[in-house]
């Protein structure tokens, strides 16, 4: 057997140890030439939370350049902060690991308020200039829509930046009428990268969301300054709730060409104190912490025309009899409004009826049975009890009236149930006995029980 050169062996062990040091040193100068936590991992190799670190870090820092207050709004980097972890944060800035940014996930999610975009060449230049590839995502702004005008202005709704093979997604949130803030479907152009991001792990744009404005706090994480929401618990609430429906103007707008829409002083005056009203019931309500809905009458409206209808005469609005509360009189006579009557009991068929300005506010509650809801009806002169059947739904958030509301998201499934296939045609003459298509006989009330189960005032 030929004698191992000893000198060769070497001479090859030198040159491939030369190798891999000045390849380290390559990854050292372009990746991590700065400090932070994850310089580099046991094995010596930048992990995927070293990209995903590093990919923030530089997105960051070119936001922290140009002024935009970013804020976070990834969920899972969300989830991971708690009231402690907030209190730890100078411990776990001094160590060397990325505990809340690096979430195992391909995408990083941070919003931004819309009217602060601004220096947009500049930012997305220099974007470039670091490295980043960019998805821009537009669509209408449905804040100039309206029955009028069907067409809007393009706006920004989400920007998509591609750094190390990570994915920072910004979004986009519009201030609304309703006072509320508003982020857009995300829609691709026909000539869009589908492949660009893995679409289906976004946290955002799977559908339109709205959100109270959330105040927010600057605070460090994983050794970068970045702004949260201060109570990181009610904004992840209220993302899993975000879910949004635009009015359809322009089947509105077709209905309005077939049946033009009352122009009397009377029927002003009406729309006026149907706002008035469902502004008042939105505040009582959320300040006893009990979620409604549209529902009845008021929710075709919003749905076929965009608005009320004004030979309706009244407001109606739902509620799950399980968030029902025993304040809940109260809490509307102490705004003001009288209770008309009161039928029922929280156990079956319970609804309440108040008025004010003339106007009548329906209260309805919701009951669970299988895979069917219903809400309960009585007549007062015979003690006669009706049920209203509906497919389950979930709910969503709209705007009516200049109002944040929640809709059922089957919206037209819930109207069906409740007016037919032809709820697109007005019906002046309504009886709420039989002229329901969802409408059920359900029993009569025991006359020794007609005091406290019937009451009107």
């Amino acid at each position: 057997m030929p004698r191992v050169n000893r000198t060769a062996v070497l001479t090859l062990l030198i040159v491939s140890s030369s190798v891999f040091l000045l390849f380290q040193l390559y990854y050292y100068r372009k990746y991590v030439s700065q400090s932070g936590p994850f310089i580099l991992s046991r094995t010596g190799h930048l992990t995927a939370n070293d990209l995903q670190w590093q990919a923030v870090k530089k997105f960051l820092g070119l936001a922290r350049r140009f002024g935009l207050p970013l804020f976070l709004a990834d969920t899972a980097a969300l989830r991971l902060l708690s009231h402690d972890a907030l209190r730890e944060r100078d411990r776990l800035v001094r160590e060397p690991h990325c505990s809340f940014l690096c979430t195992g996930r391909p995408i990083t999610s941070f919003a931004l308020h819309a009217n602060l975009w601004k220096y947009e060449p500049g930012f997305l230049l220099a974007a470039e200039q670091k490295g980043f590839e960019l998805l821009e995502l537009r669509g209408e702004d449905p804040r100039l829509a309206s029955l009028d005008n069907l067409s809007g202005e393009e706006i920004p709704l989400h920007f998509l930046f591609r750094l190390y093979g990570h994915v920072i997604q910004v979004v986009f949130l519009y201030e609304r009428s309703g006072n509320y803030l508003w982020h857009g479907e995300l829609r691709f152009k026909s000539n869009a990268d589908r492949s660009f991001a893995p679409f289906k792990l976004l946290d955002y744009g799977r559908h339109a969301g709205s959100y109270d404005r959330p105040e927010l706090v600057l605070t460090v994480l994983d050794g970068l300054d970045v702004r949260i929401p201060r109570n990181v618990t009610r904004f992840l609430a209220e993302q899993r709730r975000a879910r949004f429906l635009e009015c359809r103007y322009r089947d509105a707008r077709n209905f309005l060409q077939l049946y033009p829409e009352d122009s009397s002083p009377e029927a002003v005056d009406f729309r006026r104190k149907v706002k008035s009203l469902l502004h008042s019931a939105a505040r009582i309500l959320a300040g006893i912490n009990v979620p409604f809905w549209l529902s009845s009458g008021t929710c075709l409206g919003w749905f076929r025309q965009c608005s009320v209808i004004s030979y309706s005469r009244d407001v109606d609005i739902g509620i799950f009899v399980q968030d029902f509360r025993s304040d809940i009189i109260a809490a509307f006579r102490d705004a003001g409004l009288s209770l008309k009557h009161k039928f029922g009991k929280v156990e079956d068929s319970l609804e309440l009826s108040f008025v004010s300005d003339d106007v009548k506010l329906d209260v309805f509650f919701f009951y669970e049975d299988g895979d069917v809801v219903w809400n309960g009806g009585t007549q007062a002169r015979s003690g006669r009890k009706f049920k209203y059947v509906f497919p389950r739904f979930s709910l969503c958030w709209a705007e009516l009236l200049e109002l944040k509301v929640r809709v059922p998201c089957e919206t037209l499934d819930y109207v069906t149930a409740n007016y037919g296939a032809a709820w697109n045609v007005p019906v002046r003459s309504w009886d709420w006995k039989s002229s329901p298509s969802n409408v059920q006989e359900n029993g009569v009330w025991p006359p020794a029980e007609w005091e406290e189960l019937i009451q009107v005032h």
